[in-house]
């Protein structure tokens, strides 16, 4: 069964998110997430605003989890901290 990350993110510094990017897109594609939603229109209705809305599919709860304690994604995310607020959250789906 799938599982997703959803993420709610607010860029403080663009020119270093980029390198977050860059590293974190070679780790979701080491363990086949595709993306769902990335940026984009959205319409917050409830919550604090975020600038940016991801959903991200994994092939299961594990996967998702596998990749979030990666140590390449643990790396990636240190230059995600210093450039944005992000919320996280793995969700099982149904």
């Amino acid at each position: 069964m799938s599982a997703y990350w959803i993420a709610h993110v607010t860029v403080t510094d663009p020119e270093a998110y980029k390198q977050y990017q860059e590293r974190a897109a070679r780790v979701f594609a080491d363990h086949g997430a595709t993306f769902l939603a990335r940026g984009g229109e959205a319409d917050v209705r409830e919550g604090p605003e975020m600038q940016r809305h991801v959903i991200i599919r994994f092939a299961s709860l594990a996967e998702a989890r596998a990749c979030y304690d990666s140590a390449a994604y643990q790396e990636a995310r240190r230059y995600r901290d210093k450039a944005a607020v992000a919320h996280v959250t793995i969700v099982d789906g149904v």
